[in-house]
């Protein structure tokens, strides 16, 4: 395609035509002052690009010397896993996709080493132990995490049966004025689904060794105090959870960059 310029309009001629044609029949995307903006968002691009490549090699090789940098807290949420590109051409995937994935790569790369040197490490095998670690703090944080929603829900059942059995005092009061066996047995009769409920309790109660009831009031307390403490847990486990992922997705692209070989990956917590 031939672009003119004219009195400061652009006019294109392609070679499906014999004539050229104006930017404005072309529309506000084709004018001179819109053209020179995407030519030099285009030209910050390839710089950017440039200069990622250009840094990228010393950066790979401090890393594979083990030059161990100051060790700060990476803040970068930009991070992504690298494409196996080999593998998606195996896949069937087509050259766009390739292409996409070469300069996904190259961001990667640039995004990897940053996060490898914030984090101070002076080898690959410290990465690796520090994977470990954040594993087991993932996991200690999450077992933390399901005794104190177990603890939270022994107290909203307990607090549940108390509330049930006081509810059945009237009626159980009741039959202990019945004077006798038979009218004793008529008023559990008709008083049956109360008796039930309270029996239930009872059962409850003696099974988990409660011989003292705990007031409504006391129990809904500490089912508040668990509660905050449970929220408190679960933002330290999520936090955990994400510093392991961060960390797996930087060892996974390190191998790929310095073609080490995968160790098997341990299997990643669920959502909750």
């Amino acid at each position: 395609m031939t672009v003119k310029e004219s009195r400061g309009r652009l006019s294109y001629l392609t070679p499906d035509r014999t004539k050229p044609i104006t930017a404005r029949k072309l529309g506000d995307d084709f004018d001179k002052a819109a053209v020179l903006v995407l030519l030099t968002q285009n030209a910050h691009r390839a710089a950017e690009q440039s200069k990622a490549i250009l840094e990228y090699p010393a950066a790979v090789k401090k890393l594979s010397q083990g030059e161990k940098t100051t060790k700060t807290t990476p803040a970068d949420n930009t991070l992504q896993r690298m494409v196996d590109r080999e593998a998606k051409r195996a896949e069937g995937k087509g050259v766009g996709y390739d292409r996409w994935a070469a300069k996904h790569n190259l961001k990667q790369m640039a995004a990897t080493v940053t996060a490898y040197q914030q984090y101070g490490f002076s080898s690959p095998e410290e990465l690796d132990e520090a994977c470990s670690a954040a594993y087991t703090a993932m996991r200690e944080s999450l077992t933390e995490l399901k005794q104190m929603e177990k603890t939270l829900n022994g107290k909203k059942e307990l607090q549940r049966q108390v509330l049930a059995y006081s509810k059945t005092r009237p009626v159980r009061d009741g039959l202990k004025q019945q004077k006798n066996a038979k009218a004793k047995a008529a008023y559990r009769q008709k008083y049956e689904s109360d008796f039930i409920i309270a029996d239930a309790a009872a059962r409850y109660f003696r099974e988990n060794g409660i011989s003292k009831l705990p007031s409504y009031k006391a129990l809904q307390a500490e089912i508040e105090t668990l509660i905050q403490e449970k929220n408190s847990g679960y933002n330290d486990y999520r936090a955990k959870r994400e510093e392991y992922r961060r960390l797996q997705t930087v060892k996974g692209n390190i191998d790929q960059i310095l073609h080490r070989e995968r160790k098997p990956v341990k299997r990643q917590e669920q959502e909750r």
